[in-house]
Order: structure tokens, then C-alpha cells, then sequence
């Protein structure tokens, strides 16, 4: 199969500098939802035609091509004199033996499922055409068909007389066309109509008239054909993209506290009895363990959490694993690079980044842990920073099991505090603290006789 994606359009009233079919949605550009829909037909030929907007649609599908390594050829158009000549522009690349898929960058939530069922209406050598009763379809090309009920030609709304726009079923614009006689059409074109522009859907006639069956399929849900032309429309979309995944998500047993607000723009795989309370955001590829909480408004990036585990309100995590009946937050940050074992405790305003804790630790209150490893049942205190940086190389702390550092201490780096050891409060450590002994550095408490504490000059 060829699989040819309009995406050339300005996208005047989308109000931006971007082009319109880079906009994410779900995380993702528009383009993107269309290319990943298409690839996963397998097409032998898979061509994207651009023109507003420069590099930068070409620039994406490039860096696609080489992210997935797969082959998507562009086309320019330029000028845009509608969607028949946008369809030109890929004929070049176009194979005769396989069928053409039509798409549109700007309508990014066909399913697969639909598709396939609308490659299979057309077989080897009917014109097949999605479409979908609309209730409003102002705007929007006509469905005419005959008395028997078959499809005789599409008209477009402002060539459309009044009896032609009573009309509800509506023109989708994705196609599934025979290559042979996609070409032969496609060059037999006339610009005579209000918008002078080559209309792809006047093949529909041409097809009825050299006796080609043309044939329709729907998809399951009317936002499926929906396209982007407003943010007004792109936030409607989004919305109702993440609600199909929250009833995915509620259908695999998850619990969602308000289905309306949750935001996955990437893939969340969750195991069993998992709740995810309101507002959080799943960036990435993000796996949640058996039994795992996600509380309110938390946002996890490329992470995975271990059954059981407690994630508490406003907590931030990307690139890090959290093990097991961990609990985090509230107010946690987990920067990338970070990994915690089992049962480990990481309370409210603590950031870790690059750093290893190992099972049964706890970081509780207020403390950065950076490029550290850190052993078992380690408890540090309150305030307790590594200071990993001297402004120009990065250091490692290393604690090892059992030990106890004091609240407002500083490690820093390189530094090693061994098994079992104490750290006292208030402690600035720059040598290797020796195992299971107290190691304090803190000046001697004194009290200075006759100080006053200064006085506000009036002015």
C-alpha cells in the first residue's frame, strides 16, 4: 500500500509561527498521531507532502524516519492549489500495483482499527471513502448518492445547492484509491469551481464514470475524522484523545478519580489496583507497579514505580525507578538518574538526582542528594546536602549501610561515610567519616558577655 499525508496547510487561525500540524497533542505533534496510524499498516510507501512553514515539517519527519528506522519521503507543495494538487505532488513516488491511502496531517485520532476496515472496503480495485453522518455539517464536503443508494460524486459545500447541503453524511477526505486510476484522475483535474482549486474529490465522479465501484466505510466515533484548524479545536481534541485512554485505563481495572482529569501524553502501562487521583501528568513511557497510589497533581516522566508504592500529592519524578512500597512526598523531586530500592522513604522538599539509595533509607525533610550512593537503612536528617559541584566537576558521596547523618550536615564530595557510621548534626564533612564512630565538626558553643543586638537608627 501508499500512504500519501497532506500536511501542507498555513493554519492561519491556529494564531502561530508553528505549522499547524506540528502543534502537540497528547505530548505529540499532529503529524505524528497521522505517521504512527500509518506506519502501523505497513505501507511499502509512505510519503508526507508539506509546504507552509519551512524546514520544519520535513526536519520532523526526518528525525522520525531515523528515530524508527523506517523510509517517509516528503513532497513540496508549492503553491497549494488545494488537496488534488497536493496529491500530485506524491504520484512520482506513488507504486501502481498497490492501492493509495489518503490522510491528513491535521486529523490525528483515526484509529488503526478504522483504517483497516476502510483498506478492506476497497480491496483491489474500488475507491473507498470514511465517512460519517454529522447532525451540523456545515462546511463540510457532501456524500450525493443515487436512489440505489450508491455513491455518485462528492460536492463541496459552497458548490452545493440547498438540497445537496440537507445532506448529513459527510465526506471525511481519507481515501483508499486504486494507483492505476489515481493517476489518470488526478491529471484530468479542473480548477472550475468557487474555491479554483483541484479538488480531490472530484475523482468520485470520474471513478462512477469509468464504472469503478466506489464504496464507504465509518469509523467507530465521529471525532475519529475530526480535524485541527483553531486551538479551540485542538483543546477539544485533546480532551477527547485523553478521555479514550482514561476509559482504556478504567476498562484494565485502573482507578481514576476523575477520569476528566488526567493527561497521558506518552504510554502508561499500569498494573493491578492502581489509583491515580486528579490532575497528574504521564509523560513518556511510564510504568506503575500492582498497588501503586499516584496522589493529586503529580507529573511522572519516563518513570517506573514498584508495587505497592505511594506517591504522594505534588511530587515531580522523571527518568528515575522508585522500588517497591516506597513512599515519596509529598513535594518530592526525583531528577534523572535516580534509583531507590525498597521501602524507601523520600518526604517533602527532597531532591535526588543521579543518585542510588538503596533499600529501607529514608531522606524525610529538606535535602538535596546529588550523584550519591547511598546504602540501607540510612536516615539522613533534615537539611543534609551532598555538595557534589565545585562549579566546574561533579563529585560522588558515597554512605554506606546503617548510617545516621545529623540534620544540616554537608557532605562534600568526594567524600565515603562508612557502615554504621554518625554523622552529628550540623556536621561540614570533607573527609571520610570512618565506620560505626561519631564524627562531628562543629565549632564550640559560646556565649560573648555584653553583646547587645543593634538598635534601628530613626531617621
Amino acid at each position: 500500500m501508499n500512504v500519501v499525508i497532506l500536511a501542507a496547510g498555513m493554519g492561519k487561525r491556529m494564531q502561530s509561527a508553528l505549522p499547524k500540524v506540528l502543534h502537540p497533542l497528547a505530548g505529540k505533534p499532529l503529524l505524528r498521531h497521522v505517521i504512527d496510524a500509518a506506519r502501523s499498516l505497513g505501507p511499502k510507501k509512505l510519503c508526507v507532502i508539506y509546504g507552509h512553514g519551512g524546514a520544519a515539517v520535513p526536519e520532523m519527519v526526518s528525525a522520525l524516519a531515523q528515530e524508527t528506522g523506517s523510509t517517509i519521503d516528503t513532497a513540496l507543495q508549492q503553491p497549494q492549489l488545494g488537496t488534488g494538487h497536493a496529491v500530485m505532488q506524491a504520484v512520482p513516488q506513488l507504486d501502481d500495483a498497490d492501492a493509495t491511502l489518503v490522510l491528513y496531517g491535521d486529523v490525528p485520532l483515526t484509529t488503526v482499527d478504522s483504517l483497516r476496515r476502510l483498506v478492506d472496503a476497497a480491496g483491489t480495485d474500488k475507491l473507498a471513502i470514511l465517512t460519517v453522518e454529522q447532525a451540523n455539517p456545515f462546511g463540510l464536503g457532501r456524500i450525493v448518492r443515487d436512489n440505489a443508494g450508491a455513491i455518485v460524486r462528492i460536492v463541496e459545500e459552497k458548490d452545493a445547492n440547498e438540497q445537496e447541503r440537507a445532506i448529513k453524511e459527510i465526506n471525511s477526505g481519507i481515501m483508499v484509491i486504486p494507483t492505476r486510476h489515481l493517476k489518470k484522475w488526478l491529471a484530468a483535474l479542473s480548477n472550475n469551481n468557487a474555491q479554483g482549486e483541484y479538488y480531490l474529490t472530484d475523482i468520485v465522479a470520474q471513478a462512477v464514470a469509468d464504472g469503478v465501484p466506489v464504496v464507504s466505510s465509518q469509523p467507530s466515533g465521529e471525532w475519529e475524522v475530526a480535524g485541527v484548524n483553531s486551538k479551540v479545536q485542538l483543546a477539544e481534541l485533546e480532551r477527547r484523545h485523553q478521555l479514550n485512554i482514561a476509559n482504556a485505563l478504567l476498562e484494565k481495572g485502573v482507578t481514576l478519580m476523575d477520569p476528566a482529569r488526567i493527561d497521558v501524553r506518552g504510554e502508561l502501562i499500569c498494573g493491578r489496583d492502581v489509583v491515580i487521583d486528579v490532575g497528574c501528568v504521564f509523560e513518556g513511557r511510564v510504568e506503575l507497579g500492582e498497588g501503586v497510589r499516584i496522589g493529586p497533581n503529580c507529573v511522572l516522566v519516563d518513570a517506573t514505580v514498584g508495587a505497592g508504592a505511594n506517591i504522594k500529592p505534588f511530587c515531580h519524578i522523571e527518568d528515575a525507578v522508585i522500588g517497591a512500597a516506597s513512599q515519596i512526598g509529598p513535594y518530592a523531586r526525583l531528577r534523572p538518574g535516580t534509583e531507590l530500592g525498597e521501602d524507601v522513604h523520600v518526604g517533602n522538599f527532597v531532591e535526588i538526582k543521579n543518585s542510588t539509595v538503596a533499600a529501607h533509607s529514608k531522606a524525610n525533610h529538606l535535602a538535596y542528594v546529588g550523584d550519591a550512593m547511598i546504602g540501607s537503612r540510612v536516615n539522613l536528617g533534615a537539611g543534609t546536602i551532598t555538595c557534589n559541584y565545585d562549579g566546574a566537576n561533579k563529585f560522588r558521596t558515597v554512605i554506606e549501610d546503617d548510617v545516621f547523618v545529623g540534620s544540616d550536615s554537608q557532605l562534600v564530595a568526594p567524600v565515603t561515610v562508612g557502615k554504621g557510621a554518625t554523622l552529628g548534626a550540623g556536621t561540614t564533612l570533607t573527609k571520610d567519616a570512618p565506620a560505626g564512630k561519631l564524627t562531628i565538626s562543629r565549632p564550640k558553643q559560646l556565649t560573648i558577655e555584653g553583646w547587645k543586638r543593634p538598635v534601628k537608627v530613626k531617621k
